[in-house]
């Protein structure tokens, strides 16, 4: 035998053994044995995907899940009682439907609607000082500024930036909140890579969106990946989970570290020759965390993928707290490695409300963010952004805002919520029964309890007028301080501390309240039911 015959000895002795297996059966049953093998293949294929993308215990429990509820009885007993939640839910959602209109009235009402729209508003809950977030505007000392940004947005209601030979002038404004919003983070002190870049949005979703399809497309281009990956922590904005549905990218979520920040080490760990990005948040929105970014900066230097910044919160907080002397970590474009930014304006820029930007490092990374079509009837067609009409009088607006603050504006009004957040985050940690979760290295302040449950103390505050937002892993309640919080925060710190007291009084959840939902989703395991009852609810409730 020479050495050919021996290389090929193997592949002969199989395929001997193959022909003589089949040789065994007549054609139907041979066909029926394929179709079998294919279907064991298909089923093995897609339980290797489930424990690739969820992990072996993941996968593991999902399949018991799946067949524990297809015993006779159990799905149906499953769905009665997932049921009775969503009713819970959607129970004083009903009644406030109660008489809303479902079509056009036959005559039009003139110039009566805008009191029916007065008489409206009147039903809005009191959210002065109250929200966590919402309203980052002032109350009462910031009247001028409602009007002002009013007065622009009325100005230019009838715009649109789609059109840009008729518009010129929100054309004009939109390349200046991005110029304005790109200086001051970082785009002068970035060492190479081109001029700092961007379009406007309709918010932070919409800016993280596009900075996934774009990085998504670069990295296409860059290396050629076809089968797209991003890793990020699990404090991450759930918008990230929105653009791996929306544009097809598998979504790797790791656990942050015992700081709550982004743990670089286990990012490194799940990064492969399809990951096109890793993500930062500087702050993370549960807790006011900033990631470290100028690693995680590093790391995608290193494996040549892009980076984004999650700026959506601090992007007009975190310069001036520089500025003011905070410890404040580098963040921007200034770190190498740093491909991309979302920042809302209508946050603390305290522009009107649907107006973000999205950066760009440089133009070459931007311009695969853009549509252009050339074989439409309609005309050669291109858009820079999701929306093709956008609303030329937010864009005025937001304009108007920064022009009118400018720097020495945004510096006094971040004195005042760092003052302020840290007032809070002192009050907190003096309460018996809480603890703050983590370092909070901007105007988040989140507090949980190891002694009583933090969603029946929620449920006080939001009885006393207060509108927190509630956290999970670890079960917590957060404030996103504003300016309407600088002149209520003694109000905010003793109804706090009575509502602690009142639940260690008398444990048990509060008529009406909550914590019997977020503490059941909390311990839940099958998080596909969890997931079922939240679609369920906001299919009935818009």
């Amino acid at each position: 035998m020479d050495f050919d015959e021996l290389l090929l000895f193997p592949l002969n002795q199989f395929r001997a053994s193959v022909n003589s297996f089949l040789s065994q059966f007549e054609p139907l049953a041979l066909i029926f044995f394929l179709i079998f093998t294919l279907f064991v293949a298909r089923v093995l294929r897609s339980i290797l995907a489930v424990i690739s993308d969820r992990g072996l215990k993941s996968a593991i429990f999902e399949f018991v899940t799946i067949a524990v509820k297809s015993i006779p009885g159990v799905k149906k007993y499953i769905d009665a009682e997932k049921q009775k939640v969503v009713n819970k839910l959607q129970s004083s959602g009903k009644s406030k439907r109660d008489g809303w209109r479902t079509g056009l009235p036959l005559a039009g009402l003139g110039g009566g609607v805008i009191d029916k729209m007065k008489d409206e508003k009147q039903k809005d809950v009191v959210w002065q000082g109250k929200c966590s977030g919402t309203v980052y505007i002032a109350g009462n000392e910031q009247e001028g500024h409602f009007s002002l940004i009013n007065e622009a947005c009325s100005m230019f209601a009838h715009t649109n930036p789609l059109h840009l030979d008729v518009f010129q002038s929100v054309v004009r404004f939109e390349t200046e909140v991005v110029a304005m919003t790109a200086a001051i983070l970082g785009s002068k002190e970035k060492s190479s890579g081109g001029q700092v870049c961007g379009n406007m949005t309709s918010g932070g979703t919409e800016s993280i969106l596009l900075a996934m399809k774009t990085s998504r497309d670069y990295m296409k281009v860059k290396k050629g990946i076809t089968r797209p990956e991003m890793v990020i922590p699990v404090s991450a904005h759930s918008a990230y989970d929105k653009a791996a549905q929306y544009f097809n990218i598998k979504l790797l979520r790791v656990p942050v570290d015992e700081d709550f920040r982004a743990d670089v080490k286990a990012i490194k760990r799940c990064i492969n020759r399809n990951t096109i990005l890793v993500v930062g948040s500087a702050p993370g929105f549960p807790h006011g965390i900033i990631d470290p970014i100028e690693e995680l900066g590093e790391l995608a230097s290193t494996f040549g993928i892009c980076l984004h910044v999650d700026l959506c919160l601090g992007g007009f907080v975190l310069p001036f707290a520089r500025k003011l002397g905070y410890p404040i970590p580098p963040f921007d474009f200034s770190v190498q490695g740093v491909t991309s930014m979302s920042v809302d304006v209508h946050k603390y820029g305290l522009a009107p409300k649907g107006t973000s930007v999205v950066l760009y490092r440089n133009h070459d990374i931007r311009k695969h963010q853009f549509v252009a079509v050339t074989e439409w009837t309609g005309g050669l067609y291109v858009s820079p952004t999701i929306a093709g009409s956008r609303p030329g009088g937010l864009i005025a607006g937001a304009w108007a805002a920064m022009m009118s603050l400018g720097l020495e504006g945004y510096l006094e009004n971040t004195r005042k919520i760092m003052e302020t957040s840290k007032k809070i985050e002192r009050g907190v940690r003096e309460i018996h029964g809480l603890f703050v979760v983590g370092k909070p290295d901007m105007t988040i302040v989140a507090f949980g309890s190891d002694i009583l449950d933090i969603f029946e103390v929620n449920d006080i505050m939001s009885s006393k007028g207060w509108h927190l937002n509630a956290l999970q892993r670890p079960n917590s309640v957060h404030i996103c301080v504003t300016l309407q919080h600088v002149h209520v925060v003694e109000e905010l710190l003793k109804d706090l501390k009575d509502s602690v007291q009142t639940v260690k009084a008398n444990p048990g959840p509060l008529d009406g309240g909550l914590a019997p939902i977020y503490g059941a989703a909390g311990k839940m395991p099958d998080r596909a039911m969890v997931k079922d009852l939240l679609v369920d609810f906001m299919d009935t409730s818009c």
